[in-house]
């Protein structure tokens, strides 16, 4: 994070705005819409700035910049067509502690002004850090053809219930639940057709029976995919805002975790090859403590819950314990790799069938129906598979099937570090060790590898 996004109270606050041109100005509407208080140094001013001026809407010094005027100020905004002055401005602000930009200077900026989507009291914020405003305005342009100016309305609206919320409702956790329910339901809709009043009489009929109501728990087993946040889905997404607590295994990446809401609890229940950080008895019993007291908890799986993610484990237990529960698929790792590999998982020239089979040892071997995956118009993939590759590619070439079929390891399925590795089940283990590949990474066999270089759209 390059910058801390926060928002500015300007109200009645001194802003000393250098320069008097174009740029001075479109500065200038943004701090008094934001009620600052604004004097203007410059030699000479816009015709803009000029009428600004006479109808006093801000202080006028005809000179050049120097220190003294920055005596009781809050913010400076450094816009002249100067370098040198901008420089000069922007030294002077940081010995004295003031807050100052420098337009289009991110050197000579302690802060930044983003592109604004105002739908007054709701504002957002883009930034590019001052690497790419073009990039920022083009977003924005895009949020405001999507977000109704009701939003406005609707967040005004919220607030004016916030203290009788309040008193009502005595926890955080239901306060944050009726939100929840009140913002998804029919109320904002009420709101985006202009019935104000009947939202406020839905809203406050709501706030009386859900008083009388106790927290309701659940928990959400949601699948991230193989990695790339790109491929969540829509569901996905809401409930990582959501959740109050959130459960989530070694499969689950980084950027992925980034986006769930930042005040949730996040608990590491991650599983490695022979490292199991917590066992699985406990992490059932969590997602049922948890819910029980009142938490909405989002489970996150690597790939897809139900596919060797031990899932149906899971809901097992919160069934059994009468906890409300939703499962939400996501891709699993199969498809993610076969796709951004080019390696389709069947094909009418190639393969009519598809196998998934986990290669995780069980007692130090490989326990599969061995005779059921020799056949040539079969494509297997195997999951967990990068420390047995070379026992599993051996038991299938002893149990009939050709030690030139092409087969491939794919690391890091759909990721900006993704690498494949193709040869046949009679070298690809010595490959993957050549190469040093570790897991996460997947197996795929079967003579559609061979469509790999031909078809592939993601450099290796």
């Amino acid at each position: 994070m390059n910058y801390f996004p926060l928002f500015l109270n300007l109200h009645d606050q001194h802003c000393l705005v250098v320069g008097g041109g174009d740029v001075a100005a479109c500065k200038i509407r943004l701090l008094a819409a934001a009620g600052g208080k604004i004097t203007v140094v410059a030699p000479q001013l816009c015709e803009e700035l000029v009428q600004a001026v006479l109808d006093n809407k801000l202080v006028y010094l005809a000179a050049s910049f120097n220190e003294s005027q920055l005596q009781n100020t809050r913010l400076v905004i450094a816009a002249t067509n100067s370098e040198e002055v901008n420089r000069h401005v922007f030294e002077a602000c940081e010995a004295r502690g003031i807050l100052v930009n420098a337009v289009d200077d991110p050197a000579s900026c302690r802060f930044i002004t983003p592109a604004v989507v105002d739908r007054s009291p709701l504002m957002i914020a883009i930034s590019t850090s001052g690497g790419v405003p073009v990039l920022a305005r083009n977003l924005r342009a895009q949020l405001e053809a999507l977000i109704p100016h009701a939003y406005g309305d609707l967040a005004k609206m919220a607030a004016d219930f916030r203290d009788e919320v309040k008193s009502k409702l005595l926890s955080v956790g239901a306060r944050k639940q009726f939100w929840e329910k009140t913002l998804a339901g029919p109320i904002p809709d009420m709101v985006f057709a202009g019935q104000n009043e009947a939202a406020r009489r839905a809203l406050s009929e709501s706030l009386c029976a859900d008083a009388d109501t106790p927290l309701q728990g659940a928990v959400y087993l949601v699948g991230c995919g193989p990695g790339n946040p790109d491929l969540l889905t829509f569901r996905a997404l809401r409930l990582m805002q959501q959740a109050d607590v959130v459960l989530y295994d070694n499969l689950v990446s980084a950027p992925i975790l980034d986006m769930v809401r930042r005040d949730a609890e996040r608990v590491y229940v991650g599983k490695k090859s022979n490292n199991h950080a917590v066992p699985q008895e406990e992490i059932n019993q969590l997602l049922v403590r948890y819910a029980l007291q009142g938490k909405k908890v989002l489970r996150l799986k690597g790939g897809d819950p139900f596919i060797f993610g031990r899932g149906g484990e899971e809901i097992e237990e919160l069934a059994g314990a009468g906890v409300a529960f939703e499962v939400v698929p996501g891709i699993t790792s199969a498809a993610g790799a076969s796709c951004y590999a080019g390696i389709p998982l069947t094909h009418r020239d190639y393969a009519q069938s598809v196998t998934f089979v986990t290669g995780h040892r069980r007692d130090g071997e490989v326990e599969l129906d061995w005779p059921r995956l020799v056949s040539p118009t079969e494509t297997v993939v195997v999951y967990m598979g990068v420390a047995q590759v070379g026992k599993i590619c051996a038991q299938l070439i002893k149990h009939g099937r050709n030690p030139d079929t092409p087969a491939a390891m794919v690391e890091k399925a759909t990721l900006s570090k993704q690498r494949v590795v193709v040869g046949t089940l009679s070298n690809l283990a010595q490959k993957v060790v050549d190469q040093g590949i570790k897991p996460p990474a997947l197996i795929i066999i079967g003579e559609v590898v061979s469509l790999h270089d031909k078809l592939k759209w993601l450099a290796d």
